[in-house]
């Protein structure tokens, strides 16, 4: 086997600053990778990996230093040279890596592309679903305001969006919620995030929260609180969401055996991937606990490979995959815009599904590393 991986760190400008409890993003930093195997095909992928580990414990720089330093040696100690290298045979190698699953995700992911474009195979056949329309919703950050929020939401509506995520924060959750609420009415599916913001003492606080009909609270504690989160959910009041919580397959059996998961929201780059994000689901199905696609600001490839994932029959309540102009006026793929039923579709093409503008990947790369193997 030969073949040749590259690293790419990207600059990748906001339409608008996205604020969050854990801080305010104005240029995406993006990490992708490209896998091209031995008969010359190439796979691309996404990471979630941030440039500090604020919402994960893996960091870009973090990541790249695994794959090159652990990862890639594994690979080529553990798999048949003969043959162009499989997802599976991925997996397999990394068996024994503890944690890490940005990293692992990152490879497995380039690699399953490569392998789906080999045997022109859509990601939405190879996880056995069908092609169907994606119901999506908005994440809407934290202006400076109450005024620009019920500006941003109204747009949001008026652009087709089925559903408004509020992005909430100690001091920035029961007024915009209640003005979000007042303004566009009780018909709008409308749920918060506050990205861990709180901590058990905070459930009466929250517990506020249930007169404004919220689809679902996410991930209020910090990611290895379960029991405080299981004490939220077990008052049957506004449903609750784990995120952060959920980094693997095992996390997501522990918190739904603790009850501390009303839903869960999967986000494939944070769990390892798509194969677990596919075993996650299915977990989650057998249990009645609904599931969504989460997102982190994804560019093309990261947007086309979630709406494959969200065909799956789990994936009941709306995700978080904007179109395109929701977050960048220039993409590295092609735009994925909003349907007249506020629905986007998982495109129809091998692998992932489309092709990568790579004069654009070019233009905002700020650092590349280029691997053998």
């Amino acid at each position: 086997m030969s073949a040749t991986l590259e690293l790419r760190r990207l600059a990748m400008p906001l339409v608008r600053p996205f604020r969050t409890s854990k801080g305010e993003e104005t240029v995406r930093d993006v990490l992708v990778a490209s896998w091209t195997d031995s008969d010359g095909v190439t796979g691309w992928a996404e990471s979630a990996a941030d440039a500090e580990p604020t919402y994960f414990p893996e960091y870009i720089d973090g990541v790249r230093q695994t794959i090159e330093q652990v990862l890639l040696p594994l690979l080529a100690e553990g798999v048949d040279s003969a043959e162009p290298l499989t997802a599976g045979g991925v997996r397999r190698a990394f068996a024994e890596v503890p944690g890490n699953p940005l990293a692992r995700g990152l490879l497995e992911t380039a690699v399953l592309d490569a392998e789906l474009r080999r045997h022109r195979m859509p990601l939405v056949d190879f996880l056995c679903s069908t092609r169907r329309p994606i119901r999506v919703g908005v994440s809407v950050g934290i202006p400076g305001d109450l005024d620009t929020l019920l500006s941003w939401v109204g747009g949001y509506l008026e652009d087709g969006y089925r559903r408004v995520k509020l992005k909430i924060q100690p001091g920035w959750d029961l007024a915009p919620v209640r003005a979000v609420r007042e303004a566009f009415g009780d018909d709008l599916p409308l749920q918060v995030d506050a990205n861990q913001a709180y901590t058990p003492a905070d459930i009466p606080l929250l517990s506020r929260l249930d007169e404004f009909g919220l689809v679902l609270i996410e991930q209020p504690f910090a990611r290895h609180e379960l029991l405080g989160h299981a004490k939220l959910a077990a008052r049957r009041g506004t449903p609750v969401c784990l995120d952060e919580s959920v980094l693997s397959l095992d996390d997501a059996m522990t918190a739904i055996r603790l009850g501390g998961a009303d839903v869960i929201n999967i986000k494939p780059s944070r769990v390892g991937g798509y194969l677990t994000s596919r075993q996650i689901h299915d977990v989650c199905l057998a249990n009645g606990v609904p599931v969504f696609c989460g997102g982190t600001l994804e560019t093309a490839i990261g947007r086309a490979a979630n709406l494959a994932l969200a065909t799956l029959p789990g994936f009941t309540l709306p995700g978080d995959i904007s179109a395109t102009s929701r977050y960048y006026a220039a993409d590295i793929g092609p735009s994925f815009e909003l349907d007249a039923d506020g629905c986007l579709t998982a495109p129809s093409g091998p692998g992932v599904g489309i092709e990568v503008d790579l004069d654009a990947v070019e233009e905002f790369t700020v650092e590349s590393t280029t691997l053998t193997l």
